[in-house]
């Protein structure tokens, strides 16, 4: 099965998603979906948020929401310049989301308006969403803007539970379970099939810390010297990698 590359608000064509629409998500909506199962195991998808939460049953790996966010908000993105994107790291209660990441927002000089508030309400869902899922009062918030080949290797993540959305560039690449072995052993060499998140997807899966030998294989892709630049969001569990929580004491 692959996850096949598409515009926003293209009907999905995957055989095993026939006549499903991706949505196109507002800084309001949320609707109800349970995940789809694929015919690989641990591997789901779903049509909007709530089918996130099938990441916690046992069987699962990995939850795909298939989404699309407006054409005109993918346009504003791509034509904004690198250093105009935000690339932070902040440890936060969800309800102070919005607060703790406006300061980056005006200090890369992304431009105010309709644009930048639909992006920040959605990493404001995804962050609720999170916590929600994961039952946590802080979320380590990464927003990064990447212009190099960081994580190009196939690896599994030390962590419980993670979720990634790209709003900008090319998405995360992964691989199915059964093939995690030889991908982690041949790295650049692996030629079997490789999957790819398309644009806006995000995607919830279990790390290596859920236990010992499992968690989705997967890697960024390799973008250093073609000129373009990602902007990659990851939400994660508190950890001894996170920054001290949001506002810290003075």
């Amino acid at each position: 099965m692959t996850i096949l590359r598409m515009h926003a608000a293209d009907k999905i064509e995957s055989p095993h998603a026939v006549g499903i629409k991706r949505d196109v998500l507002s800084t309001s909506t949320l609707e109800i979906a349970t995940a789809t199962a694929l015919p690989n195991a641990g591997i789901m998808t779903c049509k909007s948020a709530k089918g996130l939460l099938d990441i916690k049953k046992p069987e699962a790996e990995l939850v795909i929401w298939q989404r699309a966010l407006p054409r005109w908000f993918h346009s504003w993105l791509e034509e904004l310049m690198p250093q105009q994107l935000p690339d932070l790291h902040v440890l936060v209660k969800p309800a102070d989301l919005r607060l703790g990441l406006q300061p980056y927002f005006e200090e890369c000089g992304m431009p105010d308006g309709d644009n930048r508030d639909l992006l920040l309400g959605d990493i404001d869902d995804l962050v609720s969403k999170f916590a929600e899922i994961t039952q946590v009062d802080l979320v380590d918030v990464r927003l990064e803007s990447i212009s190099d080949n960081a994580c190009r290797k196939f690896h599994r993540d030390s962590v419980e539970t993670r979720l990634l959305t790209t709003y900008r560039g090319p998405n995360t690449q992964w691989v199915q379970p059964k093939h995690a072995a030889r991908a982690l052993s041949k790295q650049t060499d692996f030629e079997g099939p490789i999957e790819d998140l398309s644009l806006h997807d995000v995607a919830i899966f279990k790390g290596s810390s859920t236990k010992p030998g499992n968690g989705i294989v997967h890697r960024s892709p390799q973008i250093e010297g073609t000129g373009l630049t990602r902007l990659l969001l990851c939400l994660n569990k508190q950890s001894i990698t996170s920054p001290d929580p949001w506002p810290e004491e003075s």
